[in-house]
């Protein structure tokens, strides 16, 4: 017997001894009458505990739970019929002094027998319905952990087939960049080979957590835009702020290099002069992200990337962060801006 079996089993007899003693208890002191107190109180008790655990164990999951309401009522009302007359016949055997008749002449004191049997079956619902209730709210904390469980799995299953879709997308990026380099500049290309090795070697092995500290995805980006520097010429201009001291903030992983992807992919002009700025802040446990960029739209026909950055970001976010992040983005006098903010706790 597991512990919460256990702990069930304890309050359910705790329960019926404090009410099979409280009789006892509260006539402490008075003159007792043993039959009195057996007829009345401790004969009816037993019956209650009978018609509410035939209920707790059998009628209730048998029938209720599977819409045989008529058939549950039915049995019930026989069942509460049978123990009044049952009732009756053990008090007139046993305990003739205190009997309480049920066909009562005219002239003698008492209720009519329709109105004495029907405030007896009043009398044997709150044992019914304690065992309806408890059964019901059993029922519905267990569904409501089900439930609860089939939507962190499915959740985990989510965040796990976007962030294999994010790998991908990375590596597509990063050899498209590779690829232009190798016949203009084989000897950057070699080392840009070199560096989308290490970057990769941090996604397969060290992102499979569900968080990771804040420093490791800072050097994570720092080595990716040294990377796509090997790229551009002298007329982009890059710029970036990571913080310095080492924080102490987990964090979900990948959450920002999509957004210096688009940066580097949206911002580089091959004949104009452009300015790349990428921007991190930590502030108690909040984590500001931001990229200004020259905007320079990409053709239509430009499939590089496949332009899912953004919408997978987008959906982790609502996955990982739900009401504790805020996400931007707009063109603004022919600069692309993003900011994004998270609350870690």
């Amino acid at each position: 017997m597991d512990k919460n079996k256990r702990i069930t089993v304890f309050l359910h007899m705790l329960v019926w001894f404090v009410l099979f003693s409280m009789p006892y208890v509260l006539w402490y002191g008075q003159e007792r009458e043993i039959n009195r107190l057996i007829a009345h109180f401790w004969i009816p008790l037993v019956l209650y505990v009978i018609i509410f655990y035939i209920n707790y164990f059998v009628l209730v999951d048998r029938m209720l739970f599977v819409k045989k309401t008529l058939l549950f009522a039915l049995i019930n009302i026989s069942i509460i019929v049978f123990f009044i007359f049952l009732r009756e016949y053990i008090e007139s055997t046993f305990f003739q002094d205190i009997a309480r008749r049920v066909f009562q002449d005219k002239d003698s004191p008492g209720p009519p027998f329709k109105m004495f049997v029907y405030m007896q079956m009043l009398s044997y619902m709150p044992p019914l319905l304690f065992a309806i209730a408890i059964k019901t709210t059993k029922r519905w904390a267990k569904t409501e952990s089900q439930n609860k469980e089939a939507n962190n799995y499915k959740l985990r299953s989510e965040l796990q087939h976007l962030h294999y879709q994010l790998q991908p997308h990375f590596f597509f990026n990063s050899l498209n960049n590779i690829y232009s380099m190798v016949d203009v500049v084989p000897d950057q290309a070699k080392q840009s080979i070199h560096g989308l090795s290490k970057l990769m070697r941090y996604m397969l092995y060290e992102t499979k957590m569900e968080l990771v500290p804040l420093s490791k995805e800072i050097d994570f980006m720092e080595k990716y835009i040294d990377l796509m520097r090997l790229r551009i010429s002298d007329k982009t201009k890059v710029y970036y702020s990571f913080p310095s001291e080492n924080s102490q903030i987990q964090i979900a992983p990948l959450l920002f290099i999509s957004l210096i992807e688009n940066a580097f992919k949206h911002g580089v002009s091959a004949s104009k002069e452009s300015c790349i700025k990428i921007s991190m802040i930590v502030k108690n446990d909040n984590v500001f992200f931001s990229t200004i960029n020259d905007d320079f739209p990409k053709k239509t026909d430009d499939k590089s990337g496949s332009g899912i950055g953004f919408e997978n970001l987008e959906k982790r976010l609502k996955l990982l962060y739900p009401n504790k992040y805020s996400f931007k983005k707009f063109v603004k006098d022919g600069q692309f801006l993003v900011s994004l903010e998270i609350k870690t706790l």
